[in-house]
């Protein structure tokens, strides 16, 4: 698994030749509901156990939660699924928020 800034992330995201990441945000819906990146797939870590099996397997995945930690666990988790690559966003929608989107709601 690898740490990825959110300048970065936003950086790979507008680079139209390299292949796009699934963007899973495993917040809660209220957390959703508040604020989220653009694209980004709702998937709450409670279901992540249950419904890994909807992603795919071959493509580059960014983890997201509110500041980072819930989010490096579900990418752990996925990634010995063998699931990847399996990037953690750092920071989360705080730090995508305080980086690239300092209009998005913050909480």
């Amino acid at each position: 698994m690898q740490q990825i800034r959110a300048s970065r992330l936003a950086e790979w995201l507008a680079d139209s030749n390299r292949p796009q990441p699934l963007l899973l945000d495993v917040r809660e819906p209220w957390e959703v509901a508040l604020c989220q990146i653009p694209g980004s797939q709702h998937m709450p870590m409670h279901l992540v156990p249950v419904r890994c099996d909807e992603l795919p397997s071959d493509r580059d995945i960014v983890v997201i939660c509110h500041h980072g930690g819930r989010s490096m666990q579900v990418a752990m988790f996925l990634e010995r699924k063998g699931l990847g690559p399996m990037h953690n966003l750092l920071g989360g929608v705080e730090g995508w928020a305080a980086e690239v989107d300092p209009g998005m709601n913050r909480y």
